[in-house]
């Protein structure tokens, strides 16, 4: 179907692959969450979502079922086939060996996928500001247990510096930590900024020695294949980034 998926490109290992949902999906989601809406607290009926999750992982011929998450803009992570809720409370997860999907749901804080170039460990974590400013990637590599310097990562759809403004809360979390962080602020009227989600991301991954980090350059709130909450207001879908192992 084109123009439902969005296939990172990076150098993954060929065993791992990776997709990103768009609206235009296979879903029956009616307006206005159409159509392939995955996130079963928007609002949404529940049953569409239901059905619009099993119709994706037909659709994506997943080896499972993702690992769905309950995510609260923390810096939780939890591991796939480990005791687990059906949906538990968390914001990243990992998964070793192969057949397991990992998966996020988004509709403008940053996805971020991880592979290691050697082994079978792979990561995905949802990282709104709060999350990113408190560490939930920093705890991903630390959870997925591999060689820093053999770690790749994608930055998936999040909503872009022009469209981000951003009040002192936010750039404080940031900045305060980390006085570099402040060239991913741009003023612009008293108080307020344009904030760059995937620079900040890149500079934590940095810090950590993650330099192998591609992605980036979308913009969901400008992209209308792409659910964006600042858009499109407090009735928004969610899309999942997801990735896997065969």
């Amino acid at each position: 179907m084109d123009g439902a998926w969005i296939v990172p490109d990076w150098k993954a290992p060929a065993h791992v692959h990776a997709a990103v949902s768009t609206r235009q999906g296979p879903g029956i989601s009616q307006p206005p969450y159409d159509r392939l809406n995955l996130g079963l607290r928007s609002g949404d009926d529940p049953a569409a979502v239901v059905s619009n999750r099993d119709a994706l992982t037909v659709a994506l011929d997943l080896p499972a079922p993702p690992l769905w998450l309950r995510q609260v803009h923390g810096t939780e992570v939890v591991e796939a086939g480990a005791p687990v809720d059906d949906e538990p409370v968390a914001d990243a997860a990992v998964a070793k060996g192969s057949g397991k999907v990992l998966a996020v749901l988004t509709a403008d804080c940053l996805p971020v996928l991880f592979a290691a170039a050697e082994g079978g460990t792979i990561g995905a974590a949802h990282a709104g500001w709060r999350g990113l400013a408190a560490g939930v990637l920093e705890n991903t590599v630390a959870r997925m247990g591999e060689p820093v310097e053999s770690m790749l990562a994608w930055l998936g759809p999040a909503i872009g510096g022009p469209s981000y403004e951003v009040g002192e809360e936010v750039r404080a979390a940031f900045v305060d930590g980390d006085p570099g962080a402040e060239v991913a602020f741009t003023p612009t009227r008293p108080g307020h900024w344009l904030c760059d989600l995937y620079m900040l991301a890149k500079r934590r991954l940095a810090a950590i020695g993650v330099t192998r980090v591609a992605g980036g350059g979308f913009d969901t709130f400008r992209d209308e294949r792409l659910y964006s909450y600042r858009r499109d207001g407090a009735v928004s879908g969610r899309f999942a980034s997801l990735i896997w192992t065969r």
